[in-house]
């Protein structure tokens, strides 16, 4: 009989209860008593509900209080030198430390998980010594057993994929690491098999990736330790995201389970199945509905095609699951009746999708019909022939895309136009574009929004924010200003509320990193542009001042990869009627007399694709994307563009090929380790790596910032690179950042100065 499974839920909760919990606590308004109590409470009511629905394996550990990665490494004591204490204890307070920073303490490293929008804490394994300080998922375990009659099934990171997706070892001492490791997950499965676990789901996502042939032999060394030492409990090896590298070294295991997803393969682990065949004695975890998207699935579909893995496999060795964890989609669809009916019809979240996962599970138990699934249907298909996604004058632009320039004239002519318009000085400072979004501004957009607030009024608002920020600006001494964004609820939300084709949701809101929720715009149709987005706004800050204010807007491809998208058409289409509605307010801009403009690609690098031989068609998608939004400006118009996070070895050419005038990449958090990407590369355009983490709420000091240049500059031309933060300023609090960009303005003059004077020797 086919059961159901869930490989994970989402924690943030209906109305981002999760979210708010952790920042009354961070702000010292609750109790760590309160805080354990309430997070108690939501923990239990995410289960109770996949309870209610029917789910027969219900995921334990997923549950996390910042990040599920971070919560594996603190368990196997795999905690940076610095935020050790002298009892050799972890509370509570120093857990989030490691995650947040604190003073005197740089906070771990966060980059993306995978090619998704959420953010984990990158274990940093020097100096560090492995042992199991608490086996929370015993407590998480026992909890649900006791309060809810829960048998979970506890979820947990592979060892293959933590120690992949950590820092700070050589790969001599990776074996070493390993080798300490598997007796603390023997130690863990143990324990949990005498508190009562049948099911333990180990994630090792790394195994979609194209890794090392080492990584495929510690494959059979760890799990054959696992089968020697931990008797009568089932274990699972899960896989998501792509097909794996990896199929006939996967289902030879000695596992009992094996999550392969089938949504994301581009039907690669069918073809591997049917190939290599799937053994008699395990069972498949069959991940057929879309855990990263947001549409409906058409259930015809999937019961036809769970019809022929069964009947390769057997309905008896079949768990019907998600794709991946839910994590990456809203909670529910229930909240968002302000959305027009035929929207939202066609929409699935985390409970719908549990609720698709329940029907496809009753037909083929016979509690439900297989009309049932017809039925489900016909919304989709009655979608697909609406006006919304058949709108003429886009398709045929995309048709017709060799009518529209996707390229300028050289960089170097550029370079001369630009240093001959604007005179900046040497290390010229700017921010990426957002100032701090403070309870005030939310208030009154609030109030707007709820027409308590008339237009004129709201606009005057904005206006005084605006006109407040830029004399800051100018106080401080920065020279390449920003009108702030206060009229932008997110980078990407802010542009889907002005697109046509483009829905905003009012709850739908994702993690993506620790509580900071993003609430991504639904691409439903045909996307274009009826009038101008972002003109007023900047064209009032410019006229405050008589430096340049940067025009700021959000690129395709970061429209694209923070969005869910619609599933009908190819995301390279939709991709260029996005960079096509932006190419038109670039325009706009440029006409008004804005002629520094931004438009951030802050996305583009987690949109790569995880297997190695489809990451040129990406990039070159993505590449001529950016270029069709910008490349219609006048040569003396500078074309800047800001990206996201570190790793950037394997797309520098891409980078290079954007042809931006101006890049600003973060780097604050890797500690430069970006820059050893430039010392083989030689970039010839302007570039500023962020000197200062501003996902922290400490201030940098000179002597932080100014290593970041020295280093920078060690492989940088100097008459090229910008000092700027490392990322939008929109949820710092006004004191500290008004004090970090005192401290950059400054730092960098010192530079300057420095600089200046080796001049003239």
């Amino acid at each position: 009989m086919i059961k159901s499974s869930n490989i994970g839920y989402p924690r943030i909760g209906e109305n981002r209860e999760w979210k708010k919990t952790l920042e009354l606590f961070w702000s010292e308004q609750m109790s760590e008593e309160e805080f354990e109590k309430e997070m108690k409470q939501i923990r239990l009511s995410h289960l109770k509900k996949q309870q209610d629905k029917g789910i027969d394996l219900i995921p334990i550990g997923d549950f996390s209080y910042y990040d599920h990665v971070l919560d594996t490494a603190v368990m196997f004591n795999l905690i940076p030198e610095r935020f050790k204490t002298t009892n050799g204890k972890l509370a509570l307070v120093n857990y989030f430390e490691i995650a947040r920073g604190s003073k005197g303490k740089v906070a771990s490293e966060m980059t993306k998980w995978f090619n998704t929008n959420y953010h984990y804490i990158v274990p940093e394994l020097t100096k560090v010594e492995p042992k199991l300080m608490e086996n929370r998922l015993v407590h998480l375990f026992n909890e649900a057993k006791e309060e809810l009659g829960i048998y979970g099934k506890p979820v947990i990171v592979g060892p293959i994929t933590l120690l992949s997706c950590s820092k700070g070892f050589t790969n001599e001492q990776r074996a070493s690491l390993l080798q300490s490791l598997i007796p603390l997950y023997i130690e863990v499965f143990t324990e949990l098999r005498g508190a009562g676990a049948e099911w333990i789901q180990i994630d090792e996502p790394i195994l979609v990736k194209d890794v090392k042939e080492e990584i495929v032999n510690e494959l059979q060394l760890v799990y054959s330790a696992f089968a020697q030492n931990v008797q009568d409990v089932n274990l699972i090896i899960q896989t998501y995201f792509e097909s794996t590298e990896y199929y006939k070294e996967l289902i030879n295991l000695p596992v009992a389970g094996i999550g392969l997803d089938f949504v994301h393969d581009a039907g690669a682990n069918l073809k591997l199945l049917e190939k290599y065949g799937f053994p008699n004695e395990k069972y498949l975890f069959a991940g057929i509905i879309d855990g990263r998207n947001i549409w409906k699935s058409k259930l015809v579909d999937k019961f036809d095609f769970v019809k022929e893995l069964s009947n390769k496999i057997g309905e008896n060795r079949m768990f019907l699951q998600p794709s991946c964890s839910l994590l990456h989609v809203p909670v529910t669809v229930k909240n968002e009746q302000q959305l027009e009916s035929q929207i939202r019809d066609v929409l699935a979240f985390a409970d719908e999708k549990l609720d698709e996962i329940a029907l496809l599970t009753h037909v083929f138990t016979e509690k439900q019909q297989i009309d049932d699934l017809e039925n489900y249907d016909k919304v989709i298909h009655s979608f697909k022939e609406s006006a919304y996604r058949n709108v003429e004058h886009i398709q045929e632009a995309i048709i017709n895309l060799e009518h529209y320039s996707s390229s300028r004239i050289s960089v170097e002519k550029r370079k001369q136009i630009h240093e001959e318009k604007w005179k900046l000085p040497l290390l010229p400072t700017t921010t990426i574009g957002s100032f701090p979004q403070t309870k005030e501004v939310r208030k009154q957009r609030l109030k707007w929004r709820k027409g308590e607030l008339s237009d004129k009024d709201y606009e005057q608002y904005i206006q005084s924010e605006i006109k407040k920020w830029i004399t800051i600006q100018e106080e401080i001494g920065l020279d390449v200003l920003v009108h702030g964004e206060f009229e932008r609820t997110d980078m990407v939300e802010f542009f889907g509320e002005k697109l046509e084709g483009v829905a905003i949701t009012k709850n739908g809101w994702v993690q993506s990193y620790g509580s900071r929720c993003v609430k991504p715009p639904v691409i439903f149709g045909d996307v274009y542009c009826k009038q101008n987005m972002t003109v007023k706004e900047t064209v009032y800050a410019q006229s405050l001042t008589d430096k340049p204010v940067k025009g700021m807007l959000t690129g395709p491809v970061t429209i694209i990869n923070w969005s869910f998208v619609r599933d009908d058409i190819s995301r390279t289409d939709v991709m260029n009627q996005v960079a096509l509605a932006i190419r038109s307010e670039v325009e706009a801009l440029e006409k008004h007399g804005i002629t520094m403009i931004q438009v951030d690609e802050a996305a583009l690098r987690e949109g790569l694709p995880l297997k190695q031989e489809k990451t040129e068609a990406y990039l070159n998608a993505s590449v001529y994307a950016f270029k069709l939004a910008t490349s219609s400006v006048k040569p003396d118009t500078q074309v800047h563009t800001h990206m996201c996070y570190s790793n950037f070895d394997d797309i520098i050419h891409a980078i290079d090929a954007l042809d931006a005038d101006v890049i600003s990449i973060e780097t604050s958090r890797s500690h430069g380790e970006l820059i050893t990407s430039f010392e083989e590369h030689h970039y010839n355009k302007g570039i500023g790596l962020g000197v200062y983490d501003i996902h922290s709420p400490r201030v940098p000091t000179i002597e932080e910032i100014t290593q970041n240049i020295k280093r920078a500059l060690e492989v940088l031309d100097y008459r090229a690179f910008w000092v700027n933060p490392d990322c939008g300023l929109k949820t710092r609090g006004e004191a500290e950042t008004v004090a970090a960009l005192k401290v950059m303005v400054e730092a960098a003059h010192q530079y300057r100065v420095k600089i200046q004077s080796l001049e003239t020797v």
